[in-house]
């Protein structure tokens, strides 16, 4: 059987967003589920747009996700190979130049669209005589080069939209080369997959009228076709249209602003769109092994950064604090594994440490309201004199008798006025990390 490959090719126009990450998941698990091979392709040939910091930060967030590759490319390293390629496919006439301004193919496409059909190239540069283009040099034109489609309509079974149809007849030949001599995404990235043997596509469905020229092209650099699958877009909670803070949040401020860990963010996306439930998953190879595209839905799939937040907090929750401290170090909170268990069960992001440490450590304004003052007098009094693992049931113990509370009403005020909170940690082995004399400084009525 033939290896598995898949691959990824970002741009690097901008930061890695959170649909970007979903599709890079997929192709890294797909690989991985298959003993195949993933294959990082920098997408680098818009020179205007690309910068380096953008591949850094796109190859940084990788590796924090734990979505290491097999194979690392970079498309402006490939222009010699792209151009031999250009002048086989020239010299076969499977590519055409065209000599139309931007404002002579927006007249066309006007007109068309005025006549009620589609606005396809008319392939008027074929019928262009050899006058004709010495004409348009001698004003100074430059041709953009356009892929000829051939005359057959596109089929493929895609592995999440089924089978999936073109007429060539409702397609453009898409341009693939620009005037000034550089290659488009469309003709590159065939050109790569065939290189480097991609035997899976995956990428959002609003990519599918591109992969029906992609077909072709394969075809014509005499290559077998891939196997596609074509993802559903996102929607937001509600079901519309992804919100431009979470559609565009990329892996670093996932981490950084909203504080997440990569196994709360990739538990998340691997499920999305599928019928399996959202859970959390421990690492990777787990989410590896119930890797399943008969699993994806064509139904627009909703995020909801609540769901990661929740699934960290569950992460957090669970974690332990061997793994727990390096993570803190590198935010620079120093925390002792006593503090450690006793908070995590009340925090969804490691920053919140950092809070309950000032909370527990530092100043606060109690909480004391009117009706509880008299009972904040009794509590200093009673406080026992030992602040050990018994104080706070031997304290709620004589409390209870002494005022006859019990439940919310013992147990509340005295939260609130240690330390300014309606809830978190239990109480208990709270008490002794405050001590006595700062619980004392908070008891005044």
């Amino acid at each position: 059987m033939t290896q598995v490959i898949t691959r990824f090719a970002p741009s690097p126009t901008g930061m890695l967003h959170v649909g970007s990450v979903r599709t890079a998941l997929v192709c890294w698990l797909f690989a991985r589920n298959q003993g195949g091979k993933f294959i990082l392709r920098i997408d680098d040939t818009d020179l205007e747009r690309s910068k380096q910091e953008y591949t850094d930060a796109i190859i940084s967030d990788l590796t924090w996700l734990g979505l290491e590759w097999d194979r690392l490319e970079y498309q402006s390293k490939r222009t010699e190979r792209y151009d031999a390629v250009i002048a086989e496919m020239l010299a076969k006439g499977d590519l055409y130049p065209c000599y139309e301004t931007p404002t002579e193919l927006d007249l066309k496409r006007k007109s068309l669209i005025g006549q009620g059909k589609p606005p396809i190239y008319d392939r008027a540069a074929l019928r262009m005589t050899d006058g004709d283009r010495a004409k348009y040099e001698a004003e100074g034109r430059k041709p953009h080069l356009r892929f000829k489609m051939r005359d057959s309509d596109i089929h493929w079974k895609d592995h999440v939209r089924g089978d999936v149809h073109f007429a060539v007849s409702q397609i453009s030949d898409p341009v693939v080369v620009r005037e000034d001599g550089r290659p488009l995404y469309h003709l590159c990235s065939v050109i790569d997959d065939v290189d480097f043997g991609a035997t899976h596509i995956v990428r959002g469905e609003d990519h599918v009228t591109n992969t029906a020229c992609h077909v072709h092209m394969f075809m014509a650099l005499g290559a077998k076709v891939p196997e596609f699958a074509h993802l559903s877009l996102l929607a937001d909670a509600d079901g519309g249209k992804l919100s431009k803070r979470v559609g565009s949040s990329s892996a670093g401020e996932l981490r950084d602003e909203e504080g997440l860990e990569p196994m709360a963010i990739l538990s998340l996306l691997a499920k999305l769109g599928t019928s399996d439930p959202i859970a959390l998953h421990k690492d990777l190879g787990e989410l590896a092994k119930e890797f399943d595209f008969s699993k994806f839905s064509r139904t627009m799939a909703k995020l909801d950064i609540a769901d990661m937040l929740r699934l960290n907090a569950q992460l957090l929750h669970e974690m332990d604090y061997a793994i727990a401290k390096s993570r803190l170090d590198a935010i620079g909170i120093t925390c002792s594994e006593e503090f450690w268990n006793i908070v995590r069960a009340n925090i969804a992001r490691l920053s919140d440490v950092k809070e309950w440490q000032n909370i527990i450590f530092g100043n606060i304004t109690p909480v004391i309201a009117n009706d509880d003052r008299e009972f904040i007098v009794a509590a200093r009094e009673a406080l026992p004199a030992e602040m050990n693992a018994d104080a706070w049931g031997v304290w709620t113990n004589a409390l209870k008798e002494k005022t006859g509370r019990k439940g919310k009403a013992l147990f509340m005020p005295l939260r609130q006025a240690i330390t300014g909170m309606d809830h978190g940690p239990e109480m208990a082995p709270l008490l002794p990390i405050i001590g006595r004399d700062k619980i004392l400084e908070r008891l005044v009525a």
